[in-house]
């Protein structure tokens, strides 16, 4: 998976928690990335943008 060129974004609402967070790269063509804000280098979880869209949906009807 080639995540040259991600742009990495951080929720705003994850300010107050230490740094336990995770962020988003929705910026390339066909895959959603996600990894540990704590660890840069560490693994990323791919995602399809339909399957990464799904997903949020669900989380926001919780």
């Amino acid at each position: 998976m080639d995540l040259t060129g991600a742009i990495w974004h951080k929720s705003t609402r994850s300010s107050g928690n230490s740094g336990d967070c995770v962020e988003v790269a929705a910026n390339l063509p066909g895959i959603v990335g996600v990894r540990d804000s704590k660890d840069e280098a560490g693994p990323v979880l791919s995602f399809a943008p339909a399957a990464w869209r799904s997903f949020l949906g669900l989380v926001k009807r919780s």
